[in-house]
């Protein structure tokens, strides 16, 4: 048998009520500082000293102390217990004590630059020993490779590993500028995009996102001709804002300049309803301190913020 094999087979335990012996000397406050019976304690020294075959203590009635070759296991495994401890007690520490550690977010760039990074400075001031990272792309970024806690995402989840919250309802409306509404109407119908000019998103695909509608109950999309497209949301809305014609956008991107007059909506009564905007991490079990803090921090400010443009549209 080979060291590795040979240091697997002999016991954890026994390794644990020999220290413990060392420590109390006797086997009897050894049994009482472990929270077992002394017998217990004496059947794992002897299996250690059968798999080691060696005498490690030399006992009478009255004492107990090392042998030689005692002495020198003892001298030889007590760092390596005293750091699994230590890796225990920070281990435990890390799931009830201080919040602490990197914690790696993913948000698509413009839903984590408008609502994710300004609520970060509230948490950090409240957990200071948490790191934060956080990370704008507009790919799913993998969990385990790109090492992320915590995901911001948007849409239709189809990943069933993953745990998904839902922080609100993700809004869909065609908007455009007064100036343009002014000049050139806005759609009645769905079929009315059509003859409009429009601004389309591109995808990280390179395809272009289809604007999606809900009508008679059931889904419909519409790929219109765009005068312009550009891969970044935020310069989607700056060409809506600026006259270039309609888009459909997300209502965290528009409430505040519906609310102000900067653009108005139209077709709300068809605006889909089927999705959402999550935050989702890997799994519920043994979730690290330093998450579940963020977790039940960020999820009620998101939810406290003003984001339903439907209401008063007419949805």
């Amino acid at each position: 048998m080979d060291g590795l094999a040979s240091s697997f087979s002999t016991t954890y335990a026994g390794v644990l009520a020999f220290i413990a012996v060392v420590h109390e000397g006797s086997f009897a406050r050894a049994a009482e500082r472990l929270g077992i019976g002394r017998s217990a304690v004496s059947r794992s020294v002897q299996k250690l000293e059968a798999q080691l075959d060696t005498r490690l203590f030399l006992r009478t009635t009255r004492s107990t102390s090392l042998t030689s070759e005692g002495e020198l296991f003892y001298a030889n495994c007590k760092p390596g217990v005293e750091r699994i401890v230590q890796s225990v007690e920070e281990m435990r520490e890390l799931r009830c004590g201080v919040p602490r550690g990197q914690l790696r977010l993913h948000a698509a760039s413009d839903f984590g630059r408008k609502i994710v990074a300004p609520l970060l400075r509230g948490f950090h001031a409240g957990y200071p020993d948490i790191r934060l990272d956080l990370i704008l792309d507009d790919s799913p970024l993998d969990f385990i490779a790109d090492r992320i806690d915590v995901s911001f995402r948007n849409g239709r989840l189809d990943d069933s590993q993953l745990v998904a919250r839902q922080l609100i309802p993700m809004q869909m409306l065609v908007c455009a500028a007064p100036a343009y509404a002014s000049a050139h109407g806005l759609p009645q119908t769905i079929d009315d995009v059509a003859r409009h000019r429009c601004v389309n998103l591109r995808l990280p695909s390179g395809q272009v996102c289809e604007w999606e509608f809900k009508e008679d109950g059931r889904r419909r999309t519409l790929l219109p001709m765009a005068n312009h497209s550009f891969n970044d949301a935020e310069l989607v809305l700056q060409a809506v804002l600026d006259g270039a014609g309609l888009a459909q956008m997300a209502g965290y991107q528009v409430c505040e300049h519906l609310r102000a007059g900067r653009l108005v909506a139209c077709l709300p009564q068809h605006a889909p309803d089927d999705r959402g905007h999550y935050i989702c991490y890997l799994s519920r079990h043994h979730l690290p301190l330093r998450t579940r803090v963020f977790i039940d921090y960020i999820t009620p400010r998101i939810r406290a913020l003003d984001l339903h443009c439907l209401t008063g549209l007419g949805a």
